[in-house]
């Protein structure tokens, strides 16, 4: 297993929709090992495909840390399938380093996907797992979580990113 380069805000994968995986096979199982790591390393809690720099719909997740009934999951293109309720959730996002935003999410959620072997797996939840996956799915769909603020609090916030990037000599904004 391998720690991977998280993609950071603006690299292009992050706002391109990814690509359905089609096969179901050991590179594709060594990808979410890897990702598995690069998130624990991180540390995080979900890390999408896209995050470093694959366009595939598959995300990792581990809630544990503020989930009692969690567990790591390896997802292959899940879809929300159900939604219901609203709730307010504080975020940051590992492709977003420093910065934090009130997103409303949907309170429960339906989810469909494959487990890394190409099992069928379907399950509802209404735990901080739910604020997670929809973060996560959220990304193979190149939406980030400022994506979901308010225009002002989105340019405050880009406005930041670039001041850093200028400091940083970075300046790709």
């Amino acid at each position: 297993m391998a720690i991977l380069e998280i993609r950071e805000y603006p690299d292009p994968i992050l706002k391109q929709k990814a690509k359905p995986v089609e096969q179901m096979d050991d590179s594709l199982r060594r990808l979410l090992d890897d990702m598995v790591e690069t998130m624990y390393a991180a540390p995080g809690v979900g890390l999408a495909a896209p995050q470093v720099g694959v366009s595939l719909r598959a995300i990792v997740v581990d809630a544990s840390p503020k989930d009692e009934s969690a567990q790591l999951m390896k997802l292959v293109n899940p879809v929300i399938t159900y939604a219901e309720g609203s709730v307010p959730s504080e975020e940051g996002c590992l492709s977003l380093p420093e910065v934090t935003g009130e997103v409303v999410r949907a309170k429960k959620i339906s989810v469909e996907a494959l487990d890394e072997y190409g099992k069928p797996v379907s399950f509802t939840t209404d735990t901080f797992l739910a604020i997670v996956l929809q973060h996560e799915i959220d990304h193979l769909d190149g939406i980030l979580f400022i994506d979901r603020l308010s225009r002002l609090k989105q340019d405050l916030i880009k406005r930041r990113l670039k001041k850093r990037a200028k400091k940083e000599g970075t300046d790709q904004l």
